[in-house]
């Protein structure tokens, strides 16, 4: 599907910063006409017809000829509807701004890295999650101590007392994300996070148009080792929050029980921006909601070198000088 202006007959973008759909051609805003494409291959685009490049979970795309941004039926319908997503919050020349009040003063990052050019290439990205939820049952039984210490005269005692400790609690745990695409590395994702879900909405292909999106490329139970290993730290830490006060725990049965897990999937925002230098990628994302950044900065060699060889320069320089103001005395 494409999404044309009924206006001009331009493509309609969603826009971050109007919060709606927006057409780059006329200016016009809800303009948008849903058209299907007149052929049932997936790489040929319905507005140019020419042939686009479609990976195996690509669900929405941009035509390389004509510019237009596609979406795919059969990638976001059906089984791999998706039930809910937060759409961007934060266009490309926001997120292109953050990279350069973020990096811009790394002395040794290469010339180009936050050119206009290479920052052009970012792309928006749509990445498909699982979220989990979780009625689970907490058990802990152990065993704390206290300990008192005082003098008396020239004696010091030592008190210790010994507490049974036991807490039953139930606990539920409510969109537990985790990642379901292959190409997106799952620490990046883990370290991109939080997304604020009080701007989670139903899904409709419209917030697609403007920009890129995958399919889930893993079944829910594929990736729910990952959630559940996430439920399981946070009720632990939830049954430790509630004994402190004791000098030790000694721990003698602890246990989570699930007795209910639901998954959902649905769509995250991610910019990513991919800089190229020496043959090797130095990728960069950017959570399209909150506008937090993960990735490490090149290093330019020649400019380390410049660097050294201006200091040494200097250096050399004041050197010089100090020996013959020596001499003058």
């Amino acid at each position: 599907m494409i999404f044309k202006c009924r206006n001009c007959g331009g493509n309609v973008v969603y826009s971050p910063e109007k919060h709606g759909m927006y057409c780059p051609f006329c200016q016009s805003e809800g303009s948008q006409e849903r058209q299907e494409a007149r052929t049932g291959s997936l790489t040929v685009c319905p507005n140019c017809g020419g042939e686009v490049p479609v990976e195996v979970h690509t669900s929405a795309t941009q035509c390389p000829y004509c510019d237009s941004f596609l979406i795919f039926n059969e990638r976001v319908e059906g089984e791999y509807t998706p039930k809910m997503m937060i759409p961007f919050q934060l266009g490309k020349e926001t997120c292109k701004q953050s990279l350069r009040e973020k990096f811009g003063k790394f002395r040794f990052a290469p010339a180009d890295f936050l050119s206009e050019v290479r920052l052009n290439s970012m792309q928006g990205i749509y990445v498909p999650y699982w979220f989990y939820d979780y009625e689970t049952g907490c058990y802990f039984q152990g065993e704390g101590a206290t300990v008192r210490i005082w003098r008396s005269g020239n004696t010091e005692y030592t008190e210790t007392q010994y507490y049974a400790i036991s807490r039953s609690m139930d606990i539920t745990f409510q969109k537990i994300p985790v990642d379901a695409s292959e190409q997106m590395p799952d620490d990046v994702m883990d370290l991109i996070a939080p997304f604020d879900y009080g701007q989670m909405i139903d899904f409709s292909p419209e917030y697609l148009s403007g920009f890129y999106g995958e399919k889930y490329n893993m079944g829910s139970g594929a990736v729910e080792n990952r959630a559940n290993a996430i439920m399981k730290t946070d009720a632990l830490k939830l049954l430790r929050d509630s004994y402190g006060g004791y000098r030790s725990v000694k721990t003698l049965q602890q246990d989570v029980t699930v007795r209910g897990c639901k998954a959902v999937y649905g769509l995250l925002p991610v910019w990513k921006y991919i800089y190229r230098y020496k043959e090797k990628e130095y990728p960069f994302y950017v959570n399209g909601q909150t506008g937090k950044i993960v990735g490490t900065v090149p290093i330019s060699s020649a400019k380390v070198w410049g660097y050294t060889a201006t200091l040494w320069a200097c250096l050399t320089a004041i050197s010089a000088l100090v020996n013959v103001l020596l001499g003058l005395l």
